[in-house]
């Protein structure tokens, strides 16, 4: 039987530790590994969908490039096994690096460069070619310290790194972004990955190393440390000049909330512009178009009882509480910081009338979804002032579902209003969402106001390069029965019809999306409604 002292390759490491304790420590550097390596997957995540968008597609090439990654990296691991406790040492080190410093570097690249897909696809590729080489050391080194049978030693091994996953994956939402957000958290994420791989290495398996190879891997992970921990001291230095290059020099509020990164511009109310998770929400030089045209067709007859989802910045609220006879107005909105800047920041508040102290305004802070399940109130109007259909996290706000709660939560006569994306650049979003506001029930009246300022994209829409995105805003506007005829105001001018050429276009992108049943013909282009 080989002796726990015998040095041969492949035999049973030279241990400062009993075999027993020594596996335990083995599978708690897997547990830890493993939690750090999903923290980098879900910050790659998260990162990609807040600096390009379109989380779906975004987490498809993470996740796929990772998992490809992680099956090159166990076949390049079948090189080191020879000299696994160094090799392990190194890796972890390395991984430790290029996954604690992706969120830096991707945030830089995207803020001076403009462009982050080819790093993020690098990032992910690198992360996983390192992860999937940690296995095949770790099994080689719980082989050396414990001998057993290769199916015993593979069920710890996968035990442990599932369980750090799970870990990982519920630290990454819950403790990692609250508590020191998405930079920092990850610069941590880092140190906390080399100072685990680094001290299983330098203590348990310490005998197997030549001195060259202890100090070797003492320098380097001391090195990858001090580069984590320094970063991590200039990261707020780093984040404000980010920021600057990103939104311009008139950064005011800048905070990371449970729900979203909100950034405030702008040092008046006339220059002011509010960004949530990137994308413009507000832009005073022409939000009072979009909340208009939002807001006044759906006023077209009763209306003591509104109910706003979304709109936190009060600004639709300020054009419902222009009508003296509202009695109520409820506006639900999920992230309630967003209705404390709206509150409290001068320039947002003068922007919005104080609208949100006025004593017939009620904030819910809930997710607009579950909460329309546990109303039992009826509503005279409901406006739909949420996020961009074009945001996945925001979809199931645009299904039949949620219109089929709208629609039980309307009173007899009452209005629904939504914001459907712009016509002229996602003609095939505004109609999908048609369809499945008549999905839910209602009688639809399409129309849409132009008269965007120099490209800047109030309401849920982030400015683009495409011109016609620049262009428009589309609404819905919706009934139970016939649907609503369009006016924007008492007194106002009336809607005019849409050319054919933009009705044909109309009707090709409702083909396209393969809805039945569409009219595109009753699209209708109101004039925007001056104020007087």
């Amino acid at each position: 039987m080989i002796d726990q002292h015998t040095s041969l390759r492949g035999g049973v490491a030279r241990l400062p530790v009993r075999p027993r304790t020594g596996r335990l420590l083995v599978l708690a550097a897997v547990f830890v590994c493993a939690a750090c390596g999903l923290v980098y997957e879900l910050e790659l995540v998260a990162l990609a969908s807040y600096l390009i968008g379109d989380s779906v597609t975004q987490a498809s090439v993470v996740l796929s490039v990772m998992v490809f990654a992680m099956g090159i990296g166990s076949l390049l691991a079948k090189r080191l096994r020879c000299h696994a406790a160094v090799g392990f040492g190194l890796l972890e080190a390395a991984l430790a690096l290029v996954g604690g410093s992706s969120a830096l570097v991707l945030y830089a690249s995207f803020a001076w460069l403009g462009e982050s897909q080819h790093l993020l696809v690098g990032f992910s590729l690198a992360i996983g070619v390192l992860i999937g080489a940690e296995i095949p050391l770790l099994m080689t080194l719980i082989q050396r310290v414990d001998r057993q049978d290769a199916g015993g030693a593979v069920a710890d091994l996968f035990a442990a790194d599932y369980v750090g996953a799970l870990v990982g994956g519920l630290a990454f939402p819950f403790l990692l972004l609250p508590m020191l957000g998405q930079l920092t958290g990850t610069l941590f994420t880092g140190s906390v990955n080399a100072a685990a791989g680094g001290a299983l290495v330098l203590w348990v398996f310490r005998r197997d190393l030549s001195a060259r190879s202890r100090w070797l891997l003492v320098l380097v992970n001391a090195s990858v440390i001090a580069v984590l921990a320094t970063a991590t001291v200039l990261v707020d230095d780093f984040e404000r000049a980010a920021r600057r290059a990103v939104y311009g020099d008139q950064v005011r509020v800048a905070v990371q909330t449970g729900v979203q990164e909100v950034v405030l511009t702008g040092a008046d109310r006339d220059s002011l512009d509010l960004y949530l998770d990137g994308r413009l929400r507000v832009s005073a030089r022409d939000e009072y178009r979009y909340h208009q045209a939002l807001v006044h067709p759906a006023m077209n007859g009763p209306r003591a009882r509104v109910l706003v989802l979304g709109g936190g910045d009060g600004l639709a609220a300020r054009e419902v509480l222009r009508y003296a006879d509202v009695r109520s107005v409820t506006v639900v909105e999920l992230d309630p910081e967003v209705t404390r800047l709206a509150l409290t920041d001068p320039a947002l508040s003068e922007l919005n009338g104080r609208a949100l102290r006025d004593p017939r305004l009620t904030v819910i802070a809930a997710d607009a979804f579950p909460w329309l399940r546990t109303d039992r109130g009826r509503y005279d109007v409901v406006i739909s002032d949420l996020p961009d259909p074009g945001i996945t996290a925001s979809t199931k706000l645009y299904s039949a579902e949620f219109y089929g709660l709208v629609a039980e939560a309307l009173a007899p006569g009452g209005r629904l209003v939504v914001h459907a994306g712009p016509l002229g650049a996602r003609p095939q979003t505004f109609w999908t969402v048609e369809a499945s506001v008549r999905a839910g029930g209602l009688a639809t009246r399409p129309y849409r106001v132009t008269g965007r300022y120099g490209g800047f994209a109030a309401g849920p829409d982030r400015g683009g390069d495409d011109d016609r995105e620049r262009e428009d805003w589309g609404f819905l506007l919706a009934a139970r029965g016939a649907a609503p005829r369009v006016v924007l105001a008492p007194g106002g001018p009336e809607p005019r019809s849409l050319g054919g050429r933009e009705l044909r276009e109309g009707a090709r992108a409702a083909a396209d999306a393969r809805l039945s049943g569409l009219a595109p013909s009753t699209l209708v282009h109101p004039r925007y409604w001056e104020e007087t």
